[in-house]
């Protein structure tokens, strides 16, 4: 009897054991009976709440948790935890401007790479995808999400009324160098009364934006104490600023967007997503506005994502599939066309919904095409980790300029402060 009570118990135990295998327990991976959630951290207005819930009906052992918050704010949040090394989540948006910000922190964050990021590489950009990497090119931060590619938008009864070309391919043809974009000024000056650009930052961005090195080499080193490409766009927008071809316009303010609404300058040198801001803030202009392409001397990137995956997590693979999913070139349309984000891999610009896109708030045209062509021209950039900082004290010098100031005053101040910022 106890030698048959200790073959039961034996064998309950090995069942008990295979069943555990079989099953497995609460920390084995997703797939194999385990339900994981997954906090994703964004910024703006994305469709990824939706796509979330789309890749949930298809995965239902994984739950994707977003939290939204403004740029700077989730920036700043996601820096702190990254610092402490506790806190983050398992995936995030992390704006282009802001990346080079973490690359002393590549410690706190997953390789791409070692997840299989290689495989899908050819799906996207190079540019946008090597500015993701480290300067040996052996480490991923993350997958590349929107873009920001520019093209001029441009008020087509201005040009009309000062004898330009309003199709957009004639605009292309006459507007294709610096000085011809001038000369174009010039005549929307003389005819109209009115300037060619809204401010000193776009005329400015006009040829910073197109930059492969503008305030810092890869070693970190600042290089706007020499006689660079930044200096060429300072100089650039203020002889636009005193031949009377920029206004003073600040943009995102109320005045800005009543000064697109009326149609109070030629163009806005800006990237794809602006549209989202027109159609929403100067909805009289519907009809008024068109889309062409840059002089290629303009033409460069603003804005756009990539979704980076923190070290601490105890589900990259998890987050990785979600991550190639979410960024896959059907899913990049979807986001496309539901809000706008313009897509980092070019098989989208081939699909039928992209290719017979029409913007009814740009007369009907298809901007797409444009921004698409924009797209392929663009540089890889490199912008430091204190990008943003040095910008904002050139712009302060800009501003400074259109309010009077001496230029060349302003400038050797803006670098002043810029080396005292840099050396803290």
């Amino acid at each position: 009897m106890k030698l048959k009570k200790s073959l039961l118990s034996g064998l309950l135990l090995s069942m008990s054991a295979l069943l555990i295998a079989c099953g497995g327990d609460e920390d084995s991976a997703s797939g194999e009976g385990k339900d994981v959630t997954l906090d994703f951290w964004v910024f703006g207005a994305t469709n990824y709440e939706d796509l979330a819930k789309e890749y949930e009906e298809e995965n239902p052992d994984v739950k994707i948790n977003i939290k939204t918050s403004e740029l700077e704010d989730h920036h700043n949040s996601l820096f702190t935890a990254i610092s402490a090394g506790t806190g983050a989540p398992d995936l995030t948006m992390i704006e282009v401007d802001q990346l080079d910000r973490y690359r002393e922190a590549q410690d706190r964050f997953t390789n791409m790479y070692d997840l299989g990021a290689d495989e899908i590489e050819d799906q996207y950009l190079d540019w946008k995808w090597n500015m993701a990497a480290n300067g040996e090119g052996d480490f991923l931060f993350g997958l590349p999400t929107d873009i920001g590619p520019k093209a001029m938008y441009y008020h087509s009864e201005v040009f009309e009324n000062a004898g330009l070309p309003t199709d957009p391919d004639e605009v292309s043809e006459l507007i294709s160098t610096p000085e011809e974009f001038a000369d174009a000024a010039d005549k929307v000056l003389e005819a109209t009364d009115k300037p060619m650009v809204d401010s000193m930052e776009m005329a400015f961005r006009a040829n910073m934006d197109a930059l492969e090195q503008s305030y810092f080499n890869r070693d970190g080193e600042l290089l706007i104490s020499e006689n660079n490409g930044v200096k060429d766009a300072y100089d650039y927008a203020v002889e636009l600023h005193e031949q009377g071809y920029v206004s003073d316009f600040e943009m995102w303010t109320p005045e800005w967007g009543d000064a697109l609404n009326k149609g109070s300058f030629g163009v806005e040198m800006a990237p794809a997503w602006l549209k989202g801001y027109m159609t929403e803030n100067a909805p009289e202009a519907a009809g008024d506005w068109r889309v062409t392409t840059l002089p290629s001397d303009f033409a460069g990137n603003w804005g756009g994502s990539y979704v980076a995956i923190p070290k601490e997590t105890e589900h990259s693979e998890e987050a990785y599939e979600f991550s190639k999913w979410l960024l896959s070139p059907e899913n990049q349309l979807e986001s496309f066309t539901e809000s706008g984000l313009f897509p980092s891999t070019p098989e989208t610009y081939e699909m039928e919904e992209f290719t017979s896109n029409s913007d009814e708030y740009f007369g009907g045209q298809n901007t797409a095409e444009y921004f698409a062509e924009a797209a392929k021209e663009i540089p890889e950039v490199y912008k430091g980790p204190k990008y943003v900082t040095v910008n904002n004290e050139v712009l302060t010098a800009l501003r400074n300029v259109q309010e009077g100031g001496d230029p060349e005053q302003e400038w050797e101040e803006a670098v002043e402060r810029i080396e005292g910022l840099i050396d803290r």
